[in-house]
């Protein structure tokens, strides 16, 4: 996804102008509050001469400051659209213009030698001109995804091809829904393949559909995920793309291995790819998230083990019937263990599960309206209350605070091999499907969403997803 994900984005809603300006004017007020630091509130250093206070020698400079860094940016590529580029890739290449800038205006300053300067000023102003600039970027990551939310500069894409490289494309862009991409179907040659949904995303048939499917669904963007023994086929749908002036991107088949599992090595000139094997969750990366697991449930105990009184004690009022709930569910590589959750159900509400979910798929069956579910039960089942026993699990090593939702065992039985991937890691108490709609998510997607997890997973994304779960809680979104 990485070639994906870093081409420049010809969908973008802002016009290419409005950064390099925002840029200048940021730049503009750098210098105005350096300027106030050193010479008005005088930070860190006096100033011994009065006289020197007037702000109108330092617009030329302020000026040429802000002109050089709008040309280094725009060299280095920080002004091109990038759908998935990271925050933080932005932040270094802001800090390095700087650095280089104010390299260069420090040289200006010797050669001209003017009567008013201040080197300390400088310092301030490339300080603040990073801070200032890397939060509009922020602010700007955050008004694009509001706009791409609400269906603005979203482009609509089709995968060629649904083999192992079309689904990991697949499960990157159901999974990352911020990056503007909006996945309408499918093709495969295969017609067993091409014409199975996965979750919300259709089967539209053989790719001798390609331009029939493209106009009817309004695509803006192709993704070829054919492996490079159909070369000829790949060429044509190329060409096709170019006629009906649609954007088009192929991904190569070596992406079946996931590059965070490849090695880069240099033989005097001669480029190496291995594959190391390595786990992104064996490990030293087992012991962090472990560490991360029991610190987190240590430090937050008085919080939880008072809701755990209140929601025992509101239980046992309701209907005098047992707090806990335990229930058998298959974690990590298919073994099983008891989870722990509060009772939202009657006594005995086991004993009508056939009957209810008789029409329901059995991988994850779910209804909106179960008429099990007592009063308690509802409000701590919205509120995912419920799940807060899960904690003990964690602490017993069973579970994570994140990670895929553990199955029942009747659920598995109905899996077919590919969803078997998402039992390859320790099962978790939220995850990545449950911070993008929860039960609204279909299974496959939710399969999708988990096997990106396991193959993406940092501390960094666990933390990201344990702060989006919040307001998914507050909200009560997906839940019932």
């Amino acid at each position: 996804m990485s070639d994906t994900q870093h081409r420049e984005d010809s969908q973008s809603v802002e016009p290419r102008w409005v950064m390099p300006l925002v840029d200048v004017v940021l730049v503009a007020i750098a210098f105005v509050i350096g300027y106030l630091l050193r010479y008005e509130f005088e930070l860190f250093r006096a100033v011994f001469d009065p006289t020197r206070r007037e702000f109108l020698p330092y617009v030329p400079y302020a000026l040429f400051y802000a002109g050089l860094l709008v040309f280094i940016y725009h060299s280095n590529g920080l002004y091109r659209h990038v759908r998935g580029r990271a925050w933080m890739e932005e932040v270094t290449i802001i800090a390095s213009g700087v650095a280089n800038a104010t390299v260069i205006l420090l040289a200006l300053y010797f050669m001209l030698q003017p009567q008013i300067t201040s080197r300390l000023m400088l310092v301030y102003v490339a300080g603040l001109t990073v801070g200032l600039l890397s939060t509009a970027r922020a602010m700007r990551r955050v008004a694009l995804a509001y706009l791409r939310a609400k269906g603005v500069g979203v482009q609509r894409v089709l995968i060629v091809g649904m083999s192992d490289v079309g689904q990991a494309v697949l499960r990157t862009l159901v999974a990352r829904s911020e990056l503007g991409y909006k996945v309408v179907g499918f093709l495969d040659n295969n017609p067993e393949r091409g014409e199975s949904d996965l979750g919300r995303v259709v089967g539209l048939g053989t790719t001798d559909n390609l331009e029939r499917v493209v106009q009817a669904h309004g695509i803006d963007l192709i993704m070829v995920t054919l492996q490079w023994r159909e070369y000829d086929r790949i060429l044509s749908i190329v060409e096709l793309a170019r006629r009906l002036d649609i954007d088009v991107r192929v991904v190569p088949d070596i992406f079946q291995l996931n590059l965070r599992q490849m090695q880069f090595e240099n033989l005097d000139g001669i480029p190496l790819l291995g594959f190391n094997g390595v786990h992104p969750l064996h490990g030293t990366s087992r012991i962090i998230k472990r560490i991360l697991d029991v610190g987190l449930v240590v430090i937050t105990a008085p919080i939880w083990l008072l809701i755990f009184a209140l929601v025992a004690l509101a239980i046992k009022i309701e209907d005098g019937g047992s707090v806990f709930y335990k229930t058998e569910r298959v974690g990590e590589n298919g073994r099983k263990f008891e989870m722990f959750k509060f009772r939202s159900m009657i006594p005995n509400a086991d004993a009508q599960r056939d009957e209810l979910f008789a029409d329901q798929d059995p991988k994850r069956p779910k209804l909106v309206h179960d008429p099990r579910v007592t009063q308690v039960g509802r409000f701590i089942r919205q509120t995912s209350i419920d799940e807060i026993p899960n904690l003990v699990n964690v602490l017993r090593g069973e579970m994570s605070i994140v990670g895929p939702r553990p199955p029942l065992p009747s659920e598995v039985k109905e899996y077919e091999h590919w969803h078997l991937q998402r039992l390859q890691t320790i099962p978790g108490i939220t995850g990545l499907w449950q911070v993008s709609g929860r039960s609204e998510v279909p299974f496959d997607e939710m399969v999708l969403m988990d096997i990106y997890y396991i193959e993406n997973w940092s501390v960094r994304f666990d933390l990201q997803i344990m702060l989006m779960t919040i307001p998914k809680v507050l909200l009560r979104r997906g839940a019932y």
